[in-house]
């Protein structure tokens, strides 16, 4: 029998230093929360209640409103890192349980609790994420592992609690999904083609993605210029 899709936890953190942001502060560490959360889709900042996102030029807002995890792949850290794997530790707002989040489709969309979420963008791990581990290499080594998450848009606000069943509802057809994406904007460009038809896909990334495979076919203007992260949970 298949394993249930449910959310193990649902995960908030608050404002802390660090000197791993420019912002000089972090709500990266996330940690578990009794009851239920409401989730909404924000203008800025995280779509889950409590929950604090310090750098809103670059995180949360509609594409980034909630980060999702699987248990799974956070366990399969356990013997190559030396941070105590709980739920939370990546900065995740739901750690999942029976969902293999990497091959989620970009637009695939789940019902979680009385919340609709549609999935965005892989997360891209930034020094903010590999100074609160503080482990060496860390970019380098979860950016290899190619299992990095993925961010929700709130279609449908609602509350979701630990123990909630996630019913995906809708996958669209393209099957470009969040392990193909995260490939392609860090480690294999030449996968960048396959981004710049996706709809659900924001419309930076297309934009960024069709510059780039124009660049490789010679086309005039083009621009080169990739990042090496869109997002992350700080």
């Amino acid at each position: 029998m298949p394993e249930l899709k449910s959310v193990k936890s649902v995960n908030i953190g608050t404002a802390t230093p660090t000197e791993h942001s420019d912002m000089a502060v972090t709500g990266i560490d996330k940690r578990a929360v009794d009851g239920p959360v409401r989730l909404t889709a924000p203008a800025e900042g995280s779509g889950v209640a409590g929950d604090a996102i310090c750098d809103l030029r670059h995180h949360g807002g509609p594409d980034q409103a909630v980060y999702a995890f699987a248990w799974e792949d956070l366990t399969a850290w356990s013997d190559r890192i030396e941070a105590e794997i709980r739920p939370g530790i990546f900065g995740e707002n739901l750690t999942t349980v029976g969902i293999d989040v990497t091959g989620a489709v970009i637009g695939e969309r789940w019902r979680v609790g009385s919340a609709l979420l549609e999935v965005s963008v892989p997360r891209i791990p930034c020094r903010t994420f590999a100074g609160f581990l503080g482990e060496r290499g860390w970019i380098k080594r979860f950016t290899q592992d190619a299992r990095p998450g993925a961010y929700l848009r709130v279609l449908e606000p609602g509350e979701v609690r630990a123990g909630d069943t996630v019913e995906i509802v809708h996958r669209p057809g393209h099957g470009v999904d969040i392990g193909t994406v995260f490939r392609a904007v860090t480690s294999e460009p030449d996968l960048l083609g396959k981004l710049v038809d996706i709809e659900e896909l924001p419309q930076k990334i297309r934009d960024k993605a069709r510059k780039r495979t124009d660049a490789d076919s010679g086309a005039d203007g083009a621009d080169q210029d990739i990042p090496s992260r869109l997002t992350d949970a700080d």
